[in-house]
């Protein structure tokens, strides 16, 4: 089912709900643009999240990104622990409703 390639078909989803998508892609660069928090940071930051939701799409996309703002192959391998840290430690908290008192 992944396929880069259906990226191109983002025009076609645009032409069809064009409000929505304009309104998307105005909130994606707001969002991801350099500000109080730097784009290299909001780039690690989207690795992550991508991580843990494993959207392959966003991981390479964003891979791209964060190298092309500065990111070092340090930087991404500390960010995919962190992702994993965050993964684990909500199932284990989760784990919490688990227990009897």
């Amino acid at each position: 089912m992944y396929d880069m390639n259906h990226l191109k078909k983002l025009g076609t989803l645009g032409k069809n709900a064009e409000q929505a998508m304009k309104a998307f892609q105005q909130l994606d660069q707001a969002a991801l643009a350099d500000g109080a928090i730097p784009k290299k940071y909001k780039e690690l930051i989207a690795i992550a999240v991508a991580l843990t939701t494993q959207c392959p799409y966003c991981l390479e996309i964003h891979k791209k990104h964060a190298i092309d703002a500065g990111a070092t192959q340090e930087e991404l391998s500390e960010v995919t622990f962190v992702a994993a840290v965050l993964r684990a430690g909500a199932a284990v908290v989760h784990g919490t409703h688990l227990m009897n008192n």
